[in-house]
């Protein structure tokens, strides 16, 4: 008869099986850790790293272990939302109309920045302007696309670059969210002053931008 797997045979294989189960917990324990980051940042951009790992039912050494720094984690936390909300953004009808179009995806983005603003003053204060535009590359370049259609179709300027207009974007989203955190800009009347602000942006010289 054959023998039987030898010990070092068989402590292997349970090394082997306490791998990816090891693999498994640091996976759903990072998941639990972003997501806790922004629950509690958007409520407060100033929480600690003890209420956050609080929150995701870990130590502050596990989470020390996966984010060594409250930056990082930030970092992390902020660039797993921005890949959450484009996931969102794809789902959004870009066809038609650039014009009806951009309102659209105004709507759709505003509601993903109004959701994590917390986490968005987070970061700015920890990460700097270009790390957060970095985040963004992304749903900008859907912005950049439906703005390009918009310019081949006469609807959009075109004595502007492109990328002026996409960070004029960015920049009135942004803006927008601030204006709400200082007490300036009702949230409610966010979408509209964007859209608005943003056609009239965009609209060619000359012409009257749509209502």
């Amino acid at each position: 008869m054959p023998d039987g797997p030898s010990a070092s045979t068989r402590t292997s294989s349970r090394g082997s099986a306490r791998t990816p189960a090891k693999r498994a917990d640091a996976r759903r324990n990072i998941a639990a850790i972003l997501d806790a980051a922004l629950d509690c940042l958007s409520r407060d951009p100033q929480a600690s790293i003890a209420d956050i790992a609080a929150a995701a039912g870990v130590g502050r050494i596990t989470l020390y272990g996966h984010f060594p720094s409250r930056s990082e984690l930030i970092d992390a936390a902020f660039g797993y939302a921005v890949e959450a909300a484009d996931q969102v953004l794809d789902a959004v009808d870009l066809s038609g109309d650039p014009r009806q179009a951009l309102g659209r995806l105004i709507a759709s983005s505003w509601q993903i920045v109004d959701r994590y603003r917390g986490a968005l003053a987070a970061a700015e204060r920890e990460l700097g302007p270009e790390r957060i535009r970095a985040h963004h590359g992304q749903p900008m370049s859907r912005v950049e696309t439906l703005l390009e259609r918009g310019r081949q179709a006469g609807v959009f300027r075109t004595d502007l670059p492109t990328t002026w207009l996409v960070a004029l974007f960015y920049t009135v989203m942004h803006g927008a969210a601030g204006e709400i955190t200082a007490g300036r800009l009702a949230t409610p009347d966010a979408p509209r002053v964007i859209t608005a602000t943003l056609l009239a942006a965009y609209t060619p010289p000359g012409e009257v931008s749509p209502r």
